[in-house]
């Protein structure tokens, strides 16, 4: 059923024209227009037309046709309660000051079985008093028991994994010798590769800053490794640029110095990490440089032995 004037169309149908009393069906509104002109859709309440209840409807869907025109889509969900055959009154959008109407639909609602209206009005059956379901309460107090205990199990095992498992110490043999030492092993290594070499920036970057950032954590108690660079230097700051404490051997114009260094050499291997920057092969070579003086000026010096006096021999 279609009514085309100048370039808009719009069409109704609907799944089924034959009804059941209290049945459903759909009812599907189309409107194609062209993709300058403005189109009101029509609001529906909760009545199509007196008899006819809508009982659902989908949002109104737009979509764009490939020659260019705009297509315009909903559908409601229609019953009836009322058996008759109905005319349903055509529906209409307008465009500007047009109207463009559908044609009218038939609808013809059955009712299947006949009702004796002399009859009184009463109960099909009478109310019934559910049984309790005794099985079905014991066992969910069952279940919940069964997860009480399983949690309690679990807490007391892992208390006991937790005793049984050995000291940090005792399994890394790195804690076992001075971090300075560790540290200047690493470099080393890293050092002797090289890998900035063969376009590997990013990943040595990440092991001399992870170097870096294991010593600072074992020096000086600051967990560099699970801080960004900005939150490592701020606890560093008190300590390099500040001499709060007595963990460094230089003055506060040298520490102040080693700060600036590490800083660069960090926010370096971020912009590296995470911006994509490319550094040139003497920052790179700076970046080491930075890592070892850093390791070799914080390093732990033992106190000095009292030197032990020898009897001349005559």
């Amino acid at each position: 059923m279609l009514n085309i004037l100048l370039a808009i169309v719009i069409s109704a149908s609907i799944d089924s024209t034959m009804l059941m009393i209290g049945d459903q069906t759909a009812m599907h509104l189309q409107v194609t227009h062209g993709a300058t002109e403005q189109v009101e859709w029509p609001v529906y309440g909760e009545q199509l037309q007196d008899g006819i209840e809508i009982v659902d409807r989908t949002p109104v869907d737009t979509t764009t046709l490939p020659d260019g025109r705009v297509q315009l889509s909903q559908d409601l969900t229609l019953t009836c309660f009322k058996d008759s055959l109905f005319a349903i009154d055509p529906l209409f959008v307008v465009s500007g000051k047009d109207t463009f109407w559908t044609d009218a639909m038939a609808l013809n609602v059955i009712q299947p079985f006949e009702v004796d209206s002399s009859l009184a009005i009463s109960d099909i059956k009478d109310i019934e008093k559910a049984p309790i379901w005794w099985w079905g309460i014991i066992r969910w107090i069952l279940l919940g028991l069964l997860i009480i205990g399983l949690a309690i199990g679990g807490y007391y095992l892992w208390r006991w994994i937790e005793s049984k498992r050995k000291p940090e110490e005792e399994t890394n043999p790195e804690l076992l010798r001075p971090a300075d030492e560790v540290a200047l092993e690493k470099l080393d290594e890293i050092k002797a590769q090289k890998i900035w070499k063969d376009g590997k920036v990013k990943e040595y970057q990440t092991d001399l800053t992870d170097v870096v950032r294991e010593y600072i954590g074992r020096r000086f108690d600051v967990h560099s490794t699970e801080k960004t660079s900005d939150e490592t230097l701020q606890e560093l700051e008190p300590i390099l640029v500040k001499g709060q404490g007595d963990m460094l051997q230089c003055s506060k114009e040298e520490g102040k110095d080693l700060y600036e260094r590490l800083k660069k050499m960090l926010l370096t291997a971020d912009m590296v990490k995470f911006a994509k920057w490319h550094t040139t092969p003497d920052e790179n070579e700076q970046a080491l440089t930075t890592a070892y003086e850093f390791v070799q000026e914080t390093k732990e010096v033992p106190s000095e032995e009292e030197p032990s006096t020898k009897e001349e021999e005559v």
